[in-house]
Parts: structure tokens; C-alpha cells; sequence
């Protein structure tokens, strides 16, 4: 493909100019940059584009390879204007671990990402909530993919169960046909969607490891997915099975207490995730893996309250929003 064959758009992209010191003093611009595609590049439509907490701590100097200025954004859905031979048309979603960090991202009207990083839109999921799915779902299911998707019958304890990465786990953990275990800090119940019914253990209420091997026999969770982190290590190390599996993805505080006796003895296995560490293609395959899922309904996005929708010139309420920690899944829509 010759430099003329491509189209060029001029695209509206929230813009930061330099690192701020905390979420209140974001100042995000709408400016206007002209985009051309790569020769094995989408030029995409952007329908719709969440805001996750990792583009909020970006902004504010908290991931030092974060380039400025650029446009924000991991997590988009949209239609594909431009690209190689038979990709025009074409409504997508995805997600991406450097779109938005090391180079310009989705919170715009249109943006440039590779043919290989994009995943067909469902047809019963909105263009908003399938902006939505991205990051969580990428999250719980690279921890699966690293940790050993669960089997049937094996026990998934989730710590962090109302977070959206908690509720992708129980989602895919129970589509895959495991018994699923929630944590919470305190009473509530489990709030998404699942496959078969959850127990959930007040953390503030219950010891929890002696509830979980009281739950699963005596065994103990074949894989523990802890989504808060130190604060439930203790918890979790105590309530995995022989062989058992705890999956990572966040810290407080850095340093924990670590009996490495009882780690190998247990012949356990710890993994790190990082999402941010996937490119954009690498990131399109983890969502690959979940088709099948959400085309049969077992896996559902999760739902967008109108009020949670903002236009990209409202894009530093909406980041103000998820810095406050929301429960809602933000959106923004060009």
C-alpha cells in the first residue's frame, strides 16, 4: 500500500500535556490531530471507550514509561474505516497494555492500532459495553491462561469479588465449570453475573481460609485470585490446596510476610499479571480466548448506567470519577 492509498481523518483526542500531581489536577485538552494508518494498520471509528484506573495513575506519574504528551485510553469499540482488504466495515472491540501509555490511545474519535489486535463485536453487546470489557476480562483471563485455566469441579477462591476484575474471574471461572468462592470486606452480596450460584465469605466477619477448606472438604482453592493483594496474602497463602495457585495483579503496601516453608510444602505456585506488559496484538488473543463465551451468553459485559457516559470534552469528570473509585464501569463516547 502506497502513503496515498491510505486514508486520513482529522481526530478529536483528549490530550494530556504533562504528568499531574494527582487526579484534581488533571487538565486534559480536546485537540485536533490528523491520523494515516501503517500498511497492516486499522484506522478506526471509535463508538465507545472506557477509562480505566491504570490511564488515571498514568497521568499522574505513577508508570514512569508513560510518554507525554499523548491521548489516553486502553479499552475501545468501534468500526473500522480504514485497513488492508476486507477489514472496512468491520465493528470491533478491544484492549491493549500500550495504547494510551507508551503511545496515543482511545479516548478520541478515531485512532490507529494493528489488524491483529482487534476482536469481532458480539452482536447482542453494545458499543459501550463492549468498550467495557476489555481491561477486567484481560486481566482475569491472562491470570487463567498463566495459572491454569480452572476445571471443572476444581475451587476458584476470588478475593476482591465485587471489583470488575473479581466479577470477570467468577464469570469465567464458573463458564469454565469451577466452584467459585467470593471475598468481600465486608457484608454484601456478590453483585455480577455468574453461571451457578457463589458463596460469599465476610472477610470482616469469617476466617476465611477456615471457611474455604470447610467449603471445599478440606482441600482448600486450586487457585486463589487475589485482586486487592497484601492485605488478603495471609488469607490466601492459608487457603490454597496442595498444588494450589495464587494469582496477583495489585499491591498497597509492597513487602508481605512470606513463609517459604509452607510454599513448598504446599508446592504452590504464585503469578504475577501486569496487563500492561501486553501489547495491543497480545492483548486481542487473551480476548480471542473469551468469544465463545460472550457469543453464548455465558459471559455477559458488564452493564452502563446512562450517568456514567461522558463525552470526551467531560473526559477529566469522568477520570475524577474513576479516581474516586466508582463501582461504575465510566464511558466515553465521542
Amino acid at each position: 500500500m502506497s502513503p496515498v492509498d491510505a486514508k486520513s481523518v482529522e481526530a478529536r483526542c483528549v490530550r494530556l500535556k504533562a504528568k499531574a500531581e494527582n487526579a484534581a489536577a488533571l487538565a486534559p485538552v480536546v485537540e485536533r490531530h490528523v491520523l494515516t494508518r501503517g500498511s497492516n494498520d486499522l484506522l478506526i471509528e471509535v463508538k465507545a471507550a472506557a477509562v480505566n484506573p491504570s490511564d488515571v495513575k498514568a497521568a499522574t506519574g505513577l508508570m514512569p514509561y508513560a510518554v507525554f504528551p499523548r491521548t489516553p485510553g486502553r479499552d475501545y469499540s468501534g468500526i473500522v474505516i480504514d485497513g488492508p482488504a476486507g477489514t472496512v466495515g468491520r465493528e470491533v472491540f478491544g484492549s491493549s497494555g500500550d495504547l494510551g501509555i507508551r503511545r496515543d490511545g482511545t479516548h478520541a474519535s478515531h485512532f490507529v492500532v494493528e489488524a491483529d489486535a482487534v476482536v469481532e463485536k458480539p452482536k447482542k453487546v453494545s458499543w459501550e459495553e463492549a468498550a467495557g470489557i476489555g481491561v477486567p476480562f484481560v486481566t482475569a483471563m491472562e491470570g487463567f491462561r498463566r495459572a491454569g485455566v480452572p476445571k471443572s469441579g476444581e475451587t476458584v477462591l476470588v478475593f476482591g469479588v465485587n471489583g470488575k476484575v473479581g466479577q470477570a474471574a467468577v464469570q469465567i471461572a464458573t463458564w469454565q465449570g469451577a466452584n467459585v468462592i467470593g471475598v468481600v470486606r465486608r457484608a454484601e452480596p456478590y453483585e455480577g453475573h455468574s453461571n451457578a450460584p457463589i458463596e460469599v465469605i465476610d472477610a470482616s466477619a469469617t476466617d476465611v481460609a477456615a471457611r474455604v477448606r470447610a467449603l471445599s472438604g478440606g482441600k482448600g482453592a486450586d487457585i486463589v485470585f487475589n485482586t486487592v493483594g497484601d492485605p488478603y496474602f495471609q488469607a490466601a497463602h492459608k487457603s490454597l490446596a496442595l498444588r494450589g495457585r495464587q494469582i496477583l495483579i495489585a499491591a498497597i503496601d509492597r513487602i508481605v510476610q512470606f513463609n517459604i516453608l509452607e510454599f513448598y510444602r504446599g508446592q504452590h505456585t504464585y503469578v504475577g499479571i501486569d496487563t500492561l506488559g501486553l501489547s495491543s496484538v497480545a492483548t486481542g488473543a487473551v480476548l480471542r480466548d473469551l468469544g465463545a463465551g460472550f457469543a453464548s451468553g455465558q459471559l455477559k459485559p458488564f452493564p452502563i448506567k446512562a450517568n456514567a457516559v461522558y463525552p470526551l470534552e467531560r473526559a477529566r469528570e469522568a477520570y475524577v470519577a474513576v479516581a474516586g473509585s466508582s463501582r461504575d464501569r465510566i464511558i466515553l463516547r465521542p
